[in-house]
């Protein structure tokens, strides 16, 4: 069994930075791959970042790339979203996911993913 837990939302203004965190426990040996998505209200769940198990594969979803960095701590069990040059749109609830085995072909795809956090907030001011 496993748990992910995300926290560190908040509210930023447009410019500014947030790191969020995702605290996995249980059976924690078994996790390859943590990933971020985000979904706003109304709209469809976007694909953020992903890492495997040392940081040794990185991606980034387009709308991203250059602002955001993914990161994992194996020792503590935590994977790390640091936001950099925020903007309003960027505002949604973030979710981090998690799974035991990872796929160069949907690793974009939430459907790939077995564990998941209940979200943290983010909200960009304009």
């Amino acid at each position: 069994q496993v748990q992910v837990a995300e926290s560190g939302g908040g509210l930023v203004q447009a410019g500014g930075s947030l790191r969020l965190s995702c605290a996995a426990s249980g059976r924690v040996f078994s996790i390859f791959v943590m990933a971020w998505f985000r979904q706003a209200p109304g709209k469809e769940r976007e694909f953020v970042g992903v890492a495997t198990r040392g940081g040794h594969n990185i991606k980034y979803g387009d709308s991203v790339k250059g602002r955001f960095t993914i990161s994992r701590d194996d020792a503590t069990n935590t994977a790390y979203l640091q936001m950099h040059g925020l903007k309003h749109e960027d505002t949604a609830t973030y979710y981090c996911a998690a799974d035991d085995d990872y796929s160069i072909n949907s690793y974009s795809s939430a459907g790939e993913y077995t564990y998941w956090g209940q979200g943290t907030q983010v909200t960009v001011s304009a």
